[in-house]
């Protein structure tokens, strides 16, 4: 269970809900809010600042670090994880490799378009 608090907590801050700086729960409202128990929150709080992606002040909380490398790390493995399942899910629809990488052109090349609006 931990081991998804973790994830929970990443992938706050790798879209930037919970950005540099930002002030974590107390591991107590933490774990009322997901109704675990406090060393399950603990735990996770213990894994994640070890890792360097919070920092905890005696009497102050645990804090999201300013490390915008780690963001930057965060968020791609999170893009990762996406591109990954996406391509999974082509595959179990039987697209090819190629028809697969044609499609994520397409879908690049729309997004990537700037929008107009219409002026009156």
């Amino acid at each position: 269970m931990y081991l998804q608090i973790i994830e929970q907590i990443k992938r706050r801050i790798s879209i930037g809900d919970w950005p540099a700086g930002h002030k974590l729960p107390s591991i107590r409202e933490f774990a009322v809010s997901l109704r675990v128990s406090v060393i399950t929150v603990k735990r996770a709080y213990q894994e994640l600042e070890s890792e360097g992606v919070i920092t905890t002040q005696h009497g102050k909380g645990s804090f999201v670090s300013i490390d915008s490398q780690l963001d930057e790390q965060l968020r791609e493995k999170d893009m990762n994880q996406h591109l990954v399942e996406a391509i999974k899910i082509a595959e179990s629809l039987g697209l090819s490799e190629k028809e697969i990488k044609l499609r994520i052109e397409q879908l690049y090349r729309q997004s990537s378009k700037p929008k107009t609006t219409n002026q009156s």
